[in-house]
């Protein structure tokens, strides 16, 4: 299945916020998951100095990925297609 990146610019976002956001994303991707819309989400980096958060997510489309993020009230610029090189 594809994988997305989520690209959210975070301003002023706190640590306590940042985990609520992450918390949110995996919370969200679970209830899709269990209506029958596969998606994952699998991890994200935070980028402190330049407040900027990127969000891998699998899904079968980016318009899923889209949906949870909306569902869940996570402010993104933009989702698109990467290629996870993981070892």
């Amino acid at each position: 299945m594809p994988i997305y990146m989520v690209d959210r610019n975070l301003p002023g976002i706190s640590q306590e916020q940042l985990a609520g956001a992450q918390k949110a994303a995996i919370e969200t991707s679970r209830q899709f998951t269990a209506q029958g819309k596969n998606v994952r989400y699998i991890r994200s980096m935070f980028l402190p100095e330049e407040a900027r958060c990127m969000c891998l997510f699998e899904a079968p489309n980016p318009q899923l990925v889209k949906e949870v993020n909306d569902a869940a009230k996570l402010p993104y610029t933009r989702v698109v297609e990467a290629k996870d090189l993981t070892p």
